[in-house]
């Protein structure tokens, strides 16, 4: 049995008024009311921290208030109980950097027991400008771009790690080694073409791809854009090529998997997939399909979903016969 101790203690009962006691509940001695019964229960608080990528570097922020005043810190809030943790980040960047952001994903989550002020829990957003202007704002007294050489220490420990995890991404991705970052299966060999996981070389090639899906043919050169940026970006879609034994290669076909984590369980998402005409009835599809479903096994997912919406007959007729079938997912349309 353990004894809660923490700051956050109470004198008076908040619901009836009477002078709060003491007794076990839960494996631990917490603060309570013998009159009506209230358990004082404390709990972590939420907060988010953004890793604004700007001109080549990260933004951090020089603290105005304590703790940790005068530091050099990401950017960073807590979240109000009317707002989702993605408002949050976006309107504490806004608020501390002077920048309209939009999310590119999520880049983790952690925990601060010790504090300071008092325990948390941190979740991590990668962002990027789309407005405004860098300045410092709210408890911050000036809003600086670092480049990687030179950041200084952050003195949140929380800061630290997930800096550490962004700055060996980011090597990964300029180096090229985007199968590094996103998979770790082997090439599938088969005799006309390999399956392989997408690299960043394969970009131009899978976003002229993306024009074969019905659904994508009056995608806008800005979505175009937006698309090729969240395959060079995002760790958080698994993509897959099929590429033809032939000099020069070609990528022939290639298959896009997201994955969707919830508090019980992750999920795969396939949006897009295609093949070039002269290819199809090959068994490209089917090998694309199974490497999708290996990583989606890699990765402890619980099931694979297919948007139908995108999907024509023969499209339709290839998800039936590799077994997926109508689901219990409820859809609401934004756009």
């Amino acid at each position: 049995m353990t004894t809660t101790t923490n700051k956050r203690r109470m004198t008076f009962c908040p619901v009836c008024g009477h002078e709060l006691g003491e007794r076990e509940e839960g494996g631990r001695v917490r603060q309570a009311c013998a009159n009506c019964g209230y358990v004082h229960y404390v709990n972590p608080v939420p907060a988010v921290g953004m890793l604004i990528e700007m001109d080549g570097g990260v933004v951090l922020i020089r603290r105005l208030h304590p703790p940790h005043q005068g530091r050099w810190t990401l950017p960073s809030g807590f979240i109000e109980a009317d707002e989702s943790a993605e408002d949050a980040a976006i309107r504490e960047a806004e608020e501390e950097t002077g920048l309209k952001t939009e999310i590119i994903e999520l880049a983790g989550i952690n925990s601060f027991p010790e504090g300071p002020p008092v325990s948390g829990i941190m979740i991590f957003y990668r962002m990027r400008p789309i407005g405004g202007q860098l300045k410092a704002g709210d408890d911050a007294v000036e809003a600086q771009v670092f480049q990687v050489e030179n950041l200084p220490v952050l003195p949140f420990r929380t800061h630290r790690e997930v800096i550490s995890s962004w700055l060996e991404k980011r090597s990964r991705r300029e180096s090229g080694d985007h199968a590094a970052v996103r998979h770790d299966e082997e090439p599938v060999e088969r005799p006309d073409y390999i399956i392989r996981p997408a690299e960043l070389r394969d970009a131009n090639e899978l976003i002229a791809l993306l024009a074969l899906i019905p659904a994508n043919r009056n995608l806008s050169r800005d979505e175009m854009r937006d698309a090729y940026q969240r395959f060079r970006e995002s760790d958080g879609i698994h993509v897959f090529v099929a590429e033809a034994r032939q000099n020069p290669s070609i990528i022939i076909g290639f298959i896009a998997m997201s994955v969707i984590r919830t508090l019980t369980e992750g999920r795969g998402l396939i949006n897009d997939m295609a093949v070039l005409p002269t290819y199809q009835r090959r068994g490209v599809g089917a090998a694309l399909m199974e490497a999708v479903v290996r990583s989606a096994e890699s990765h402890n997912l619980r099931s694979l979903m297919v948007n139908a919406e995108r999907a024509n007959d023969r499209a339709s007729a290839f998800y039936a016969a590799t077994g997926f079938t109508q689901g219990d997912i409820l859809c609401l349309k934004l756009r």
